[in-house]
């Protein structure tokens, strides 16, 4: 599922297209799941045509086309949707397709091969309302008092609380996992049981794993479904630490070997012995910004 490396990358990917005026907006025929669209394609293509993209912006993962008449066109890839400029994996999970007219070629497309993505067209209303509402900080940006004035008292433990996009916006599964293990806190710990200090270590690796995860555009899984704009691999998946490792001796202590459990129906990966409930583990430095 893209996370907020993967959808920051298909925001930057596609930031060319700032300036260019929309010329349709075009439903592919698609005998897939069809995806949630609002509205139906006649009215959005009515209400675009003829219109400028001021903006490409990014709100957890969703990414946000700035229309010209203060519209804005939001796109939740979910599972396996894409966000391209380059033509898709296969014509036949194609989704949506904008053709325009500027700088950056004269397309911009929606793939999805799963279905479970959405777009839709909102006003500044609906934007405040059905998005921003229901979304907490920006994961690039909370800092550790927020987390913890969120978080502190929740009985939870931190590995899905920190899933909670209402909380914050952006973690997923496998990031989740990867900033816990650089953190050196068990992802079983209840959120009420972690002291400030081990706060502030998790807003520390929070923003070191995403921030290098986006220098490296993302990741791509062993199913290869997650593509940048222009339809390249992500390269993130070679750094990885503990997520889909299980079975390899940690990279950090080389005592413990990485485990697999199951929290809140998902995989969460760590390393038993330098992630511990007890305390920091002697091998765990904290990150320096």
């Amino acid at each position: 599922m893209p996370e907020l490396p993967e959808v920051e990358t298909m925001r930057r990917g596609v930031l060319p297209i700032v300036g260019s005026r929309i010329d349709a907006v075009i439903r592919p025929p698609c005998e897939r799941k069809p995806i949630l669209m609002t509205p139906r394609i006649d009215a959005f293509d009515r209400r675009l045509r003829g219109k400028h993209i001021v903006d490409v912006d990014r709100r957890g993962k969703r990414v946000m086309l700035r229309i010209e008449d203060a519209q804005t066109i939001v796109i939740e890839p979910r599972m396996t949707g894409l966000v391209l400029l380059a033509d898709p994996p296969t014509l036949e999970h194609l989704r949506l397709r904008i053709t325009l007219t500027g700088p950056a070629g004269d397309q911009l497309l929606f793939w999805d091969r799963r279905g479970l993505g959405t777009v839709r067209l909102l006003t500044p209303k609906q934007v405040e309302t059905l998005v921003d509402a229901k979304l907490g900080v920006d994961a690039l940006s909370i800092t550790a008092e927020q987390l913890k004035a969120k978080l502190g008292k929740s009985q939870r433990a931190i590995k899905v609380a920190l899933l909670d996009q209402a909380v914050v916006a952006g973690v997923g599964n496998l990031y989740a996992a990867e900033l816990l293990f650089i953190a050196g806190i068990d992802p079983r710990t209840r959120c009420d049981r972690l002291t400030v200090a081990q706060w502030q270590r998790i807003e520390s690796a929070m923003r070191h794993v995403l921030e290098e995860a986006i220098r490296y555009e993302g990741s791509t899984l062993g199913d290869g479904t997650y593509r940048n704009a222009l339809n390249g691999e992500g390269g993130y998946q070679a750094h990885h630490q503990v997520y889909a490792r299980a079975g390899d001796p940690c990279p950090r202590c080389y005592d413990g070997v990485i485990r697999r459990i199951v929290q809140a129906q998902r995989s969460t990966f760590f390393c038993p012995v330098c992630q511990q409930k007890r305390g920091l583990h002697r091998l765990v430095v904290p990150l320096v910004d």
